[in-house]
């Protein structure tokens, strides 16, 4: 079980965000969030946005550095990746 964390790419809100996931289950992934203090209505489905600013200290506190590429192809892998037209419809946490 691994939660991982691309580099902080993508703009918004007059900053850069990561996206956290876990490779194998969300409770995984809240629990993580969780002890990181990162909020709930962070939340997007299948991931965390995450503030650049957060990056090194979630790295030091265990999520593991990958390439988006990488961050997808694990998430799809565990079954948990939610696609576009799934988003559609569905209620956002």
């Amino acid at each position: 079980m691994t939660v991982l964390i691309d580099k902080p790419l993508w703009p918004a809100h007059n900053t850069l965000w990561s996206h956290l996931v876990s490779d194998s289950s969300l409770e995984e992934l809240h629990s993580f969030a969780a002890r990181q203090g990162i909020p709930r209505r962070a939340f997007d489905l299948d991931h965390y946005d995450v503030p650049e600013a957060r990056y090194a200290a979630l790295v030091a506190g265990g999520a593991l550095p990958v390439t988006i590429r990488e961050l997808v192809t694990r998430l799809r892998q565990s079954g948990l990746r939610i696609t576009a037209k799934q988003r559609r419809g569905l209620p956002r946490s």
